[in-house]
């Protein structure tokens, strides 16, 4: 199934290209975020996708994230999807935007796929198999977390939002060994963790459990943790009435060096 889902995300992934070429209209929903016809069309082509190929099991979506928590508690697997994660990135034609799918089991992120279209690069990852990472129509191969470096040698990769940044992030900075900063836009943040390239993602803004579910299946079968950011325990999904995210921080390992900045980091 693996195999049919990235094939079937890769065709959504064409779908939204498309709009992404031309021009679109541009609403905003109710809590002030930006959506276009290409969240909604990626929606339900994803839907009508994960439906085929998994009958019966259960979705949450960002386009229909108002399914009450007296429904969602009962379910002990679902798909969580994002059909467009970085609307903003979308608009600005940066190419920084993602498809999003996840699998929960239990609250725990067990299988996901990142698609970046406009990258022509997809992460994925499985719960005791691995994680991997796709360029274009050639071969996917195994990615883990590197291994902290000593900053004293070669500085940290940190890795930040392109369009939510805030004060916290800059203490978190400010209070790290040697490091250099890059950011970008979704949840291609958290796979460049997952492949080695950043060693952390310090999350302090605002986030959905859908923004980070797919992605945080390809951290931990890649090695690495998504860690909430006050008590160091690992993200879980779907444990409240919230679909809010508590604030947190992606990393290759643990190190009370970036524990200290995060207690400097006014969170």
């Amino acid at each position: 199934m693996r195999a049919r889902l990235i094939e079937g995300v890769h065709a959504v992934g064409q779908q939204v290209l498309a709009i992404y070429a031309r021009d679109f209209a541009v609403a905003t929903k109710d809590d002030k975020s930006p959506l276009t016809e290409a969240d909604m069309a990626s929606h339900h082509a994803l839907v009508a996708l994960l439906e085929a190929e998994a009958p019966g099991v259960p979705i949450l979506s960002e386009e229909s994230g108002d399914i009450p928590y007296e429904t969602r508690r009962g379910w002990q697997r679902y798909w969580l999807i994002d059909p467009l994660d970085g609307t903003k990135e979308f608009i600005k034609k940066n190419g920084e935007f993602t498809l999003n799918v996840a699998l929960i089991e239990e609250g725990v992120p067990v299988f996901g796929i990142v698609h970046a279209p406009v990258l022509e690069t997809t992460w994925t990852g499985q719960q005791g198999q691995g994680a991997w990472k796709q360029e274009g129509n050639g071969p996917s191969h195994p990615i883990t977390v590197r291994k902290l470096p000593d900053p004293a040698r070669q500085p940290w990769h940190v890795v930040g939002s392109r369009s939510h940044g805030s004060a916290a992030f800059e203490a978190f900075c400010a209070a790290l060994p040697h490091h250099e900063r890059m950011t970008l836009g979704s949840s291609l943040k958290l796979c460049l963790v997952a492949e080695g390239k950043a060693d952390l993602y310090p999350r302090l803004t605002p986030t959905c459990e859908w923004d980070t579910a797919a992605a945080h299946a390809v951290v931990t079968a890649a090695g690495g943790e998504v860690l909430n950011a006050h008590t160091l325990t690992p993200l879980r999904c779907n444990q409240q009435d919230s679909l809010l995210n508590p604030f947190f921080i992606v990393c290759g390992q643990r190190d009370e060096r970036w524990r200290n900045a995060l207690r400097a980091s006014p969170i």
